[in-house]
């Protein structure tokens, strides 16, 4: 069970960063660390998504250990209803409050949609696929999509407006149904750069299941380090060719962001397994029971915000202004967002305590 609770607590520190970074006082006044790069590169802040993902292929390997990884057709039944559900749970917290012009111009993708897709093509993977499989499928995914989006031409392959990511989304969903956030229509979570998103599950599945046959906690973590360093390397170097960009989520931003999961999670496994210490990481393990849930919960609770007036204000002003009249501006707007952190962090625990998982 040790091991479990380093991947409880990886869980949980992921949803917490997710609030954190998702729900700050002012987006004019953000801690660099704390923000996404702005294309290129990765900030602490682009680690989480994928660390996201890479949970969720962890999870999926102790969840298909109960059927012994065999595909059915009530396997694929409830696999494809559990991905729609979450795709349309994405869809409606991107409608919300469902204004009736909204819908025209309506974001189809988001961060549910991709876990939705992702979910599917992962772990109909796993289920039709034996470890070798699973590789070499991972392989031909990172490479194929580096080659595709190197066929847009070497000057503009990886720029915001001529990638194929972009061009795809357009053709398929329309300009009006695209984020706009960096002032043209790209979808940080597009179609096409699902497919290496579904490798950043994959890596944490196998990872997952590599490590369960390891008996000893200290090579476990030996593994992990080694692992994590190869992935970190590999990655940074196969970048003087394919950028590491979490907008497109380039094959180079998969294998990074692995190795560094890789690393956290060792650090996790030595510190629980190894040395005792799982009070530390208690609080943790309990955000991490009900991670979609209470994510859902807090883009629910934000979106609210601006539906509830408070002396000519609305309730996210409100709240916001009592912090900037004490501190700092900054740190207002990050003390705004902690405050959100502590807030789930009691709800999750009010349904651990009480046995409460809801699965979506």
């Amino acid at each position: 069970m040790a091991r479990y609770k380093a991947l409880d607590a990886l869980r949980g520190l992921t949803i917490a960063l997710m609030i954190l970074v998702n729900t700050p006082g002012t987006w004019s006044y953000v801690y660099p660390p704390l923000l996404h790069a702005d294309w290129h590169g990765a900030t602490p802040t682009d680690l989480v998504f994928p660390f996201f993902m890479f949970i969720i292929g962890s999870a999926m390997f102790f969840s298909f250990r109960k059927f012994d990884f065999v595909f059915s057709s009530e396997q694929f039944f409830k696999l494809t209803k559990r991905s729609a559900i979450i795709f349309f749970i994405g869809l409606m917290l991107n409608a919300y409050p469902f204004y009736d012009t909204f819908f025209d111009e309506l974001r189809i993708l988001g961060v549910l949609q991709r876990i939705a897709l992702a979910y599917f093509l992962g772990a109909t993977i796993v289920l039709l696929l034996n470890r070798t499989g699973v590789f070499l499928t991972s392989m031909v995914i990172l490479l194929g999509y580096w080659a595709l989006l190197a066929t847009v031409g070497t000057d503009n392959a990886y720029s915001l407006q001529h990638n194929l990511v972009t061009q795809i989304d357009l053709a398929l969903l329309g300009e009006k149904h695209l984020w706009a956030g960096k002032g043209v229509p790209f979808d940080p979570e597009g179609l096409l750069s699902t497919l290496p998103a579904v490798v950043s599950i994959l890596f944490g599945f196998e990872l997952t299941r590599y490590l369960t046959n390891i008996n000893n906690k200290m090579q476990s973590v030996k593994q992990l380090l080694l692992i994590g360093g190869i992935a970190i390397v590999a990655g940074q170097f196969w970048s003087f060719w394919m950028p590491i960009n979490k907008s497109l989520w380039t094959s180079t931003f998969v294998i990074y962001t692995a190795g560094i999961a890789s690393l956290v999670l060792a650090f996790l496994v030595w510190l629980i397994d190894i040395k005792g210490n799982d009070k530390l990481v208690e609080p943790l393990i309990v955000y991490g029971t009900n991670p979609l849930f209470v994510y859902v919960l807090s883009g629910l609770w934000v979106s609210t915000y601006p539906l509830i007036t408070i002396a000519d204000k609305n309730l996210h002003q409100w709240i916001f202004q009592g912090f900037s009249s004490v501190f700092e501006i900054t740190l207002a707007s990050f003390l705004y967002a902690l405050s959100h952190v502590i807030l789930f962090w009691l709800v999750s625990k009010m349904l651990y305590q009480r046995k409460i998982f809801i699965k979506i």
